[in-house]
């Protein structure tokens, strides 16, 4: 069920750095041909920045593990390719068919291939409302219970950031900002949130990686990445957006799995497109931070065996 690139593969077996990265961002997070373009772009950043980028999708019921050139074209080109979260793995396999992963998805394959950083834009979370709607991203349980280290902008602005900030801490992540002592925003640099520490550099949060792992506790890491300065958006613009954007979604009757992709297009929309513009600048940045990462905990566990 799972094919690994052969790239990939030796750079396990070898201790070097492996980034994963969601496929989900190349088919439904961008229109095309701009999610090919970016998807090829934050590949060439972690590779840049010395570490191997493993782009992870299934095609035709099996999990790729390191998509080639012509596969994340095929992606981003493709129309109504499912989106794919825990539940949904077994129905794929089954069928046969191509799935994108999500967050939680893509932690299961990376975590199954050995790859300990994934880079994504922003994490799901609790939603609004959530309350009487019990919405809550699957990805939050995943973050509890794989063995991943996850490197975001914080989650999804379109959120209710302070419960989603609850439901980590009642399941034991670490949320570890990247030199900022606040939960990034996705758009905006800051929250007014707190994050369980701040992180001077990579070499710090390897540290913390490697004790958690050391010591055997199970559940992933998330690492709140602020998004580049020059890109930080204004939250009183976001926030009407965003309320906006759910009253439409209200409205239209938007449920389930296409709830995401609806309100980040009409934030998109209502901000005349300077959050696509944000959206891609965070993931090269996150991609800069994930290769660090990568690098610096394969360097330590090369020491530690020596």
């Amino acid at each position: 069920m799972i094919h690994i690139h052969p790239k990939v593969k030796e750079a396990l077996a070898n201790n070097q750095p492996v980034v994963a990265l969601e496929s989900t961002i190349i088919s439904h997070g961008m229109p095309y041909p701009e999610n090919v373009k970016t998807a090829m772009e934050v590949e060439r950043v972690i590779e840049e920045n010395g570490a191997i980028a493993a782009t992870i999708g299934i095609i035709d019921g099996v999990a790729v593990i390191g998509m080639t050139p012509q596969q994340i074209e095929a992606f981003g080109s493709r129309g109504h390719i499912a989106k794919v979260s825990r539940r949904d793995l077994p129905v794929i396999f089954a069928r046969k068919e191509w799935g994108a992963t999500t967050v939680a998805t893509t932690m299961i394959l990376a975590a199954k291939a050995g790859i300990e950083v994934f880079v994504t834009g922003g994490i799901g979370g609790v939603h609004r409302g959530a309350q009487s709607s019990f919405d809550i991203s699957a990805d939050l349980q995943e973050l509890a219970n794989t063995d991943v280290t996850v490197v975001c902008a914080g989650a999804k602005a379109i959120l209710d950031l302070p419960l989603t900030l609850e439901y980590l801490e009642t399941f034991g992540v670490p949320v570890l900002g990247y030199q900022s002592d606040q939960l990034a925003a996705f758009y905006s640099r800051e929250s007014g949130l707190k994050v369980d520490a701040n992180m001077k550099d990579c070499d710090q949060i390897a540290d913390v990686v490697l004790a958690k792992r050391n010591f055997g506790l199970r559940g992933g890491v998330l690492i709140s990445n602020p998004i580049p300065k020059e890109y930080d958006m204004d939250p009183i613009v976001i926030n009407q957006a965003i309320a906006t954007a759910l009253a439409q979604m209200d409205e239209q009757g938007v449920k389930g799995n296409e709830v995401t992709p609806f309100l980040l297009a009409k934030v998109k929309e209502l901000t005349g497109g300077d959050s696509l513009e944000s959206n891609i600048a965070l993931i090269k940045n996150n991609a800069v931070v994930g290769a660090q990462i990568a690098m610096s905990l394969c360097v330590k566990k090369g020491e530690r065996h020596v």
